[in-house]
């Protein structure tokens, strides 16, 4: 009610973010994203697929997030969990409505060859707000990816070449979270536990809105979900500064 968080921030205020690109040499794309004290490493691996049936002249995305127990005490070893699955989801969703990749380009040989892109989330520590920490360390690492080498036959992941990925645009995501009638941004654990609500919104850098994602056990309203993009688009247009342009 005083605009003041449990951590002393601003309703609308994130905590410190920063985006590094290329922390693994064993992935085509790789990024580290912290935000606060949430730390999530993104990874791409790239290679060459058959396409699916029904997209015969398009190149496949495919999202996985594991939710390391080294990250948190409330993660175990073991299958995915609803959690993971969410993350996992959430950020395939924004890359793949967005259409941030232009998938006809990853076409090599209609209906028999394309590049596949397998995103790999992997959390490093745990400490609220994963989904918007998540999606922007995917989107880091698409941007960073480079195609290796290939001959018609094999690929040589030895050496990258200076082609990149076809990207149109890059989604962001925020999430808005909901307390009574207060709306907050960047949740710390401590604020994730108590929340009504939460509405995950994924924007493209031209303005559009591309995904939604509603959580938490309490209704929103019409005017809630104007109020919170309205705050997500704002929020959205501040992510975008630290991503490469």
């Amino acid at each position: 009610a005083k605009g003041k968080r449990y951590d002393g921030r601003a309703l609308d205020e994130f905590r410190p973010i920063s985006v590094e690109y290329g922390v693994t040499k064993n992935a085509e794309g790789s990024a580290r994203v912290k935000v606060g004290d949430t730390e999530v490493i993104a990874g791409v691996k790239l290679s060459v697929e058959k396409p699916y049936p029904d997209t015969p002249k398009d190149g496949n995305l495919m999202v996985g997030a594991e939710l390391l127990p080294l990250s948190s005490p409330d993660y175990e070893a073991g299958p995915p969990n609803e959690e993971s699955i969410e993350v996992a989801r959430v950020v395939d969703r924004g890359l793949r409505e967005s259409k941030a990749i232009d998938t006809k380009k990853l076409c090599l040989v209609e209906g028999e060859k394309v590049w596949m892109v397998a995103l790999d989330i992997c959390t490093i520590n745990s400490a609220g707000n994963l989904l918007d920490a998540a999606a922007l360390a995917a989107v880091a690492a698409v941007q960073d990816a480079r195609f290796p080498e290939y001959d018609g036959k094999s690929v040589d992941y030895k050496k990258l070449t200076d082609k990149r990925l076809p990207i149109t645009r890059m989604p962001l995501s925020v999430t808005i979270m909901k307390i009574g009638d207060y709306l907050f941004v960047d949740p710390s654990i401590e604020e994730e536990k108590v929340i009504d609500s939460m509405l995950t919104v994924a924007i493209t850098d031209g303005g559009k809105i591309c995904a939604m994602q509603k959580g938490g056990d309490s209704p929103v309203t019409i005017d809630d979900v104007d109020r919170m993009i309205e705050l997500a688009t704002a929020k959205a247009a501040e992510l975008a500064g630290k991503l490469k342009r």
